[in-house]
């Protein structure tokens, strides 16, 4: 990695003590706390350069902004589909699904991204409150 950075140890911090995958933003204006004159550019270079790096996870899910995550074991996650939140799941490894994918596909699988759509249980309590 580059040069060490006070304000990239501070993004990578604030990303591993949260588990509600933030957005740049949301990690801009936490950050913008500590480091007052940081800009927004700053946050989303950090980011994806901590994300390359294999420091932090970017996930790009298809629906909203990238959300950022601190932990980098690997994991699943489901996608509320009402509040639009990102949360972590923990189950079995599903690696076998690439087996299953190279024996369907004369290239090379390299891996997978999957992500579990449903409601999350905020808005499957407030669904069931109505």
């Amino acid at each position: 990695m580059t040069k060490h950075s006070r304000q990239r140890e501070c993004i990578k911090e604030f990303l591993t003590n949260r588990f509600d995958h933030p957005t740049a933003e949301t990690v801009y204006l936490n950050v913008k706390k500590e480091f007052p004159n940081i800009s927004l550019g700053t946050v989303y270079r950090n980011l994806s350069l901590l994300s390359d790096h294999g420091e932090i996870r970017k996930l790009s899910t298809g629906t909203g902004p990238d959300r950022f995550d601190g932990n980098t074991a690997p994991h699943y996650h489901v996608l509320c589909t009402e509040c639009g939140g990102v949360l972590d799941l923990n189950m079995e490894n599903i690696d076998h699904i690439n087996a299953l994918a190279r024996m369907q596909f004369k290239g090379e699988i390299s891996g997978h991204v999957t992500y579990f759509l449903g409601k999350c249980p905020e808005c499957l309590s407030k669904e069931n409150q109505k």
